[in-house]
């Protein structure tokens, strides 16, 4: 699971917004996002399903990480 979730800077994030962008979200194209994180770790997962294959983005860890539970649900 992203790290993203819990994070004071999910709103800003180009991380974060790159991370959606890869999940094909297309909410995360229209925000104008300025935050550039330090020192973050994307973790790929690579999944097949009988002849498909998906891969699963994830922030693992960040050195800006701020936590602030709950603060994704605005997002929906």
């Amino acid at each position: 699971m992203c790290i993203c979730i819990n994070c004071r800077h999910i709103h800003l994030c180009k991380t974060y917004e790159f991370i959606e962008k890869q999940h094909l979200n297309d909410k995360a194209s229209k925000k104008r996002n300025s935050f550039i994180p330090i020192k973050t770790m994307i973790i790929v997962r690579i999944n097949k399903q009988h002849l498909n294959i998906y891969l699963d983005w994830d922030l693992k860890e960040c050195s800006s990480f701020v936590e602030q539970p709950g603060n994704w649900i605005s997002l929906l």
